[in-house]
């Protein structure tokens, strides 16, 4: 697929990207490059290829889902800038 200088011109201001007349030469040649490296991607058969999240086999880090207290409320609240009787105070905003 082959973009055009007008093609990338709009391109350049759907991105908000300032782009002077003498660069669109050179940007429609990137941006044909890159779809038709999508093109070749298309070809590719992935046909029983599971999908993955990453390029090397991972699993997450586990912890034990333990409930507790947290033992910090007041660490928390010190940051508040109005704290009142162990809760953030805010102010009123429905009558």
């Amino acid at each position: 697929m082959s973009i055009t200088e007008d093609q990338a011109r709009k391109v350049a201001h759907l991105a908000r990207i300032a782009v002077d007349d003498a660069a669109l030469p050179a940007l429609a040649r990137e941006l044909s490059g890159i779809l038709d490296f999508m093109e070749q991607l298309a070809e590719v058969d992935v046909e029983g290829v599971e999908p993955m999240t990453g390029v090397t086999p991972m699993r997450l880090k586990r912890r034990e889902d333990a409930v507790t207290t947290g033992g910090m409320a007041d660490r928390i609240l010190s940051n508040a800038p109005d704290a009142r009787e162990g809760f953030f105070a805010v102010p009123k905003v429905v009558e």
